[in-house]
C-alpha cells in the first residue's frame, strides 16, 4: 500500500530514504558536471581518433551499464555500432561475473568498461584481453581499484568515476540516478570526440542545467499537486505500469523506468515502443488487468480488502505533439478499455536535454514510489 501522506512529508521521506536515492536524484546535475570535468582532466577532449571504430563494445555490471549501452546505442542512430557485452556467471557478484570479447574483436574496435565497483576480476581480465587483441580500452570506474590498475597496464584511458562521500555509506543501487549519470557522462564526451554522436561540452552543461531544473520541480519539498514525479508515483499506486514510449530516445528512458520500478520499488512493469505497443499490449488491456474487469470492486471494503491490480498506461514522448504521432491512437486504445493514462513530455530543447528530463522525472517517480510503499 502506498502511504500518500508520506509523499508530502519531506522529513518522513528523508527518514525513509536509507539508500540516499533522493539525494542521488537531486544531485544528478552536479554529478554530470563533475563527470564531465573528470573526462576533460583525463584527456578525452585531447584525443585524436583515427576515424570511427568498427564496433563499440560496452561491458559492465548491473542496470546502470545496461541503460548506458541502451542509451548510447539509441543516440548513435540507425546502424549503431554499440554492442553490449552481457555477463555470464552464477551470481550478480563482483567475483562471479564473466565477460568475454567476441572472437572477431580486434584493432579497429573500441572497448568501453563502465562500473561503479572496479573490483570485478573478469573486467580486469577483459581489459588485458582487449590489449592483446589490439582493441582500444577506455574505462569509467572508481580510482585506485584493481580495474583502474588493469586499464593502466593495458595502455588504456581511465576516467575516474564521479563519486560523492555518501556513496561509500551504503551499497550503490544499480538504478541509482547518481551511478547512471556518473558512468554515462564521460562516455558521451568520448563518443562525441570520435564522432559517433553529438555531446559537446556545452550540450552536457545544458543537460546538467535541465537536471537541476527537474530537481527543483520534483524535489521532496514540492507538494504532490505541483510535483510531476510525486503525481506519477501516486497514480501508479496499486497499478501495473504499462510504459509506452514514442521517439528514439524515449525508448531507453522507458526501459530504464521499468527497470528502476522493479529494482527500487519492487513493482513489475511492461514496456514497449509505439506504434507496435498498441498491438503488443491490446490483449493485456482487454484482459483481467483492465480497470473495468472487476465489477465487484465498487463494493470492496476499502479498509480491509486490498485493491485489485489494474493496468495504467504511462506514455513517455520525446517530441512535440505536432507531426506524425501514434499518441492519439494510444489514448483511444487505453480509454476504450477504461484504462487510465499518464503522460510525460519534456520541454523543448536538444535531444540530450529532453532525454535527461524524461529520465530525471521517472527516476524521481520510481524513488517516491519506493519510499512511500516501504520498499
Amino acid at each position: 500500500m502506498l502511504d500518500e501522506s508520506l509523499l508530502d512529508s519531506p522529513e518522513g521521506l528523508g527518514e525513509a530514504d536509507r539508500r540516499g536515492l533522493l539525494r542521488g536524484a537531486a544531485e544528478a546535475g552536479a554529478r554530470v558536471r563533475t563527470a564531465a570535468r573528470h573526462a576533460a582532466e583525463a584527456g578525452v577532449r585531447e584525443l585524436k581518433p583515427d576515424g570511427r571504430p568498427r564496433a563499440v563494445l560496452i561491458a559492465g555490471p548491473g542496470a546502470a551499464a545496461t541503460h548506458t549501452a541502451d542509451l548510447l546505442g539509441s543516440l548513435a542512430g540507425p546502424g549503431s555500432p554499440v554492442i553490449r557485452l552481457a555477463p555470464t556467471g552464477v551470481a550478480p557478484a563482483a567475483g562471479a561475473l564473466r565477460w568475454e570479447l567476441p572472437g572477431w574483436a580486434g584493432s579497429v574496435d573500441l572497448l568501453l568498461i563502465a562500473t561503479p565497483d572496479g573490483t570485478e576480476p573478469s573486467l580486469s581480465l577483459l581489459a588485458e584481453q582487449a590489449y592483446r587483441r589490439g582493441c582500444s580500452v577506455v574505462a569509467v570506474a572508481p580510482a585506485g581499484t584493481p580495474l583502474a590498475e588493469a586499464v593502466s597496464g593495458a595502455h588504456g584511458l581511465l576516467v575516474p568515476m564521479a563519486t560523492a562521500p555518501y556513496d561509500q555509506e551504503e551499497p550503490l543501487a544499480a538504478s541509482s540516478p547518481g551511478v547512471f549519470w556518473a558512468l554515462l557522462t564521460p562516455l558521451l564526451a568520448l563518443l562525441d570526440r570520435i564522432g559517433l554522436l553529438t555531446a559537446a561540452p556545452d550540450a552536457l552543461e545544458k543537460v546538467a542545467d535541465r537536471l537541476d531544473h527537474i530537481a527543483e520541480r520534483c524535489g521532496p519539498a514540492i507538494a504532490t499537486y505541483s510535483n510531476p514525479a510525486k503525481t506519477l508515483a501516486a497514480e501508479l499506486a496499486d497499478s501495473l505500469p504499462v510504459v509506452w514510449t514514442e521517439g528514439t530516445s524515449a525508448g531507453p528512458a522507458g526501459r530504464r523506468f521499468a527497470a528502476a520500478l522493479a529494482e527500487l520499488a519492487g513493482r513489475p512493469a511492461v514496456v514497449a515502443e509505439l506504434p507496435e505497443a498498441l498491438a503488443a499490449h491490446s490483449a493485456l488491456l482487454a484482459g483481467p488487468l483492465a480497470a473495468s474487469a472487476d465489477p465487484d470492486d465498487f463494493f470492496r471494503d476499502r479498509v480491509e480488502e486490498p485493491p485489485a491490480l489494474h493496468a495504467r498506461v504511462v506514455l513517455l514522448r520525446d517530441r512535440p505533439i505536432g507531426g506524425l504521432t501514434a499518441a492519439p491512437g494510444a489514448r483511444d486504445l487505453a480509454l476504450s478499455h477504461d484504462t487510465p493514462i499518464s503522460e510525460l513530455e519534456p520541454e523543448e530543447g536538444g535531444d540530450l536535454e529532453t532525454l535527461a528530463e524524461l529520465i530525471a522525472v521517472t527516476d524521481f517517480a520510481a524513488v517516491y514510489l519506493a519510499l512511500a510503499s516501504g520498499a
